[in-house]
């Protein structure tokens, strides 16, 4: 029988140890015990962003219809049921591989007989896969929040900022840099003479860069900076803002002229221009 493998593991479980290449290990080991040929092999780390893993669990199903003839795909192995159905709408677009191409699932650790009975294994199995995925989402988001609440910044530093994993007591700080592009910018625009335009090229001619691959600061950049409230040392998460322990860029005074300046509520003045 030709199988098709697919491995997934967790960050947390790549954390403990458990990784792609034990994975692996125990589904080709139980395709050598059967006696089956393996085809292809699909693998992804949850430590890959979000979309990355759905955009592989896609190419791998649409791979097996597209190749179910040809390689004589007779199902897809994979080390238990929650490492290839996170959700019930997985388990649904499994059960249709089986309906329409005739491909089946095979576990190394879960086994689902055949029948009624089998089909309600299968059913509450998946549920409660799904039920993990919610609840592990759910805690997640809760530790984030809790995060915010202590006063620092989830995941990647803004611009300006720098995350330093191995300071514990300032696990984000300000960037040498970027820093004073972020006080440069809000002063600039503070004096009511800049379109962003007109700010960019300052910057620009100022020495100031964004990014290694895009050193000009382009419209959408400087207008999520100035409207960004962590210069001024608060934290979003949500709808609400929390105070930051960080050390803040920007005076509260200079932060409200520019939200000023952009809700339109004060004009500019128009630039000199030198001849």
């Amino acid at each position: 029988m030709n199988v098709v493998i697919w491995a997934r593991v967790s960050s947390r479980e790549q954390k403990e140890g458990y990784s792609i290449d034990a994975q692996l290990r125990a589904t080709r080991e139980r395709a050598a015990k059967n006696g089956w040929t393996i085809v292809r092999e699909f693998c992804v780390a949850e430590s890959a962003k979000r979309g990355a893993i759905r955009l592989a669990f896609n190419e791998m199903v649409r791979w097996v219809k597209a190749n179910a003839k040809r390689e004589n795909i007779r199902a897809i192995l994979s080390h238990k049921l929650d490492r290839i159905c996170r959700n019930m709408r997985d388990a649904v677009r499994m059960q249709e591989l089986e309906d329409q191409h005739g491909i089946s699932l095979a576990f190394v650790e879960n086994q689902f007989g055949p029948g009624p009975a089998g089909a309600l294994s299968f059913n509450v199995m998946a549920a409660v896969a799904q039920y993990y995925s919610d609840n592990l989402r759910t805690e997640v988001l809760k530790g984030i929040e809790e995060r915010c609440r202590q006063g620092w910044q989830h995941g990647l530093a803004s611009y300006g900022y720098m995350n330093c994993s191995d300071e514990k007591d300032e696990p984000i700080q300000p960037h040498p840099q970027n820093a004073r592009a972020v006080v440069r910018a809000f002063e600039l625009y503070a004096s009511g003479r800049h379109t962003f335009e007109s700010l960019a090229d300052q910057l620009a001619a100022e020495g100031y860069t964004y990014q290694k691959c895009q050193p000009r600061f382009h419209r959408t950049a400087l207008s999520r900076m100035l409207r960004n409230r962590i210069y001024v040392g608060d934290i979003r998460w949500g709808e609400r803002y929390y105070t930051g322990k960080h050390r803040p860029l920007i005076d509260r005074r200079t932060f409200v002229i520019c939200q000023d300046l952009l809700d339109g509520k004060v004009r500019r003045t128009r630039a000199k221009v030198d001849h």
